[in-house]
């Protein structure tokens, strides 16, 4: 018979691998049986039998054989006369089958029905897609770069799907080129235009949370459970675990040996700090975890307000304030509590200052190392000096130290 040649439409089929075959066969049964609808007012009548392999049909028309001049319904009946013109063998009472060539529904019909077909096809597609990545929402996977425009990224997944990973999901540190394979978390499945639309991030918690369970073998076996993550995307993160098992350390685990585990995930995270601490349901104790690298002299704590006033000794409030307010700003966080910090000589709100380890990322280590030798370890101690005194005091050019002074300045006038 004629063939509408649906090879492509079943190539389709193929390459969708979640697609069963039933559901395939159920497809074009539904297109085809419109199709006969249209033209006959019925399909109960006719049988579609699908050929995946070679990527035809057939349609069968069945009807009963009755005596002449007893057709009441023709599209169940036909005459005795009429039947043995088809075959002579048949008689009254009999099934007749009749094959349906395709191209007798015309050229417009056929072609409405390769289009039907493939839009089901898409949609088909669709819904697998979003049941694919919506039941890994939360999970990493790596995929490849197939395109960077500037407010996202295309990449396309082993199975050639379209993934968007956009800048605000981005850690400030990356950059990519195209053809480059990265690995990120799926953040949610979005539909635009009738079309799913998948997100990626690798600013997630989540997205730390899934490095460390890779890493930690304690963790993905549950004998270390992350409490709580909070980040500031490639700057620091503090992780709080509590470990299900007495025996076993849950940051000496987190860490690795000689920091072998952590430092993975550090690259990962464009060099991005990460504090990991012991949680507890201790608030005090919690705090002065929280506010890690810096040592706490004391602290009070209003319980109600979610308050807490810390107390540290002057060359610690840099520490825990950290640049940009970032350290306290995720104490904050990651302990639920507003946190005010003090001087323990003063008892008076600490003037903000950065320590300048803080800055090696634009002031070079060898010129942090020189201004710490005359004892010029935080921002505010390198400008209470004038040029000319830094000049004298030091090895550095004038050049550099205006330079310096600059970078430094900048920081407190974004503040």
């Amino acid at each position: 018979m004629a063939s509408i040649n649906l090879i492509e439409a079943f190539q389709d089929f193929k390459e969708a691998e979640n697609i069963d075959r039933p559901t395939m066969m159920k497809v074009v049964e539904d297109v085809f049986k419109t199709l006969l609808r249209k033209k006959y007012g019925s399909d109960e009548n006719f049988d579609v039998i699908v050929n995946a392999e070679k990527g035809d049909l057939e349609i069968m028309r069945r009807r009963t054989i009755v005596e002449n001049g007893a057709v009441e319904d023709p599209l169940a009946q036909i005459a005795y006369n009429d039947a043995v013109k088809i075959e002579p063998d048949y008689e009254v009472g009999e099934d007749l089958y009749e094959e349906i060539e395709i191209l007798d529904f015309g050229r417009r019909a056929i072609l409405a029905a390769k289009q039907t077909l493939a839009s089901r096809i898409g949609d088909l597609k669709k819904n697998v897609l979003v049941k694919k990545y919506g039941e890994r929402i939360g999970e990493i996977i790596s995929a490849e770069v197939y395109q960077v425009w500037k407010k996202e990224i295309l990449l396309l997944d082993e199975e050639g799907n379209e993934l968007i990973l956009p800048k605000s999901e981005q850690i400030p540190q990356d950059y990519f080129k195209k053809g480059e394979s990265i690995r990120s978390v799926v953040k949610k499945v979005d539909m635009k235009n009738n079309s799913p639309v998948i997100i990626l991030s690798r600013t997630s918690p989540s997205f730390l949370s899934k490095l460390l369970e890779i890493e930690v073998p304690e963790i993905f076996d549950g004998l270390i459970v992350i409490k709580k993550i909070v980040r500031e995307p490639g700057e620091r993160a503090k992780v709080a675990v509590e470990s299900y098992d007495d025996r076993i350390d849950p940051v000496g685990a987190c860490v690795g040996m000689k920091g072998s585990r952590i430092h993975g995930i550090v690259r990962e995270l464009k060099n991005e700090n990460i504090d990991v601490i012991n949680w507890t349901n201790n608030i005090q104790l919690l705090l002065q975890r929280s506010l890690t690298p810096s040592k706490i002299t004391s602290m009070d704590i209003d319980s109600e307000k979610l308050h807490a006033n810390v107390y540290l000794k002057p060359d610690q409030v840099s520490l825990a304030i950290g640049r940009k307010g970032v350290n306290i700003k995720l104490a904050q966080e990651l302990t639920g509590y507003s946190i005010d910090v003090f001087r323990d000589n003063e008892g008076e709100t600490t003037e903000f200052d950065i320590d300048l380890d803080e800055f090696s990322d634009e002031i070079e280590t060898w010129v942090i190392d020189e201004l710490k030798r005359i004892g010029c370890d935080t921002a505010h101690s390198v400008l209470d000096l004038t040029v000319e005194e830094l000049e004298r005091r030091t090895d550095l050019e004038k050049e550099t130290i205006e330079e310096v002074r600059r970078v430094l300045k900048e920081e407190f006038e974004k503040e």
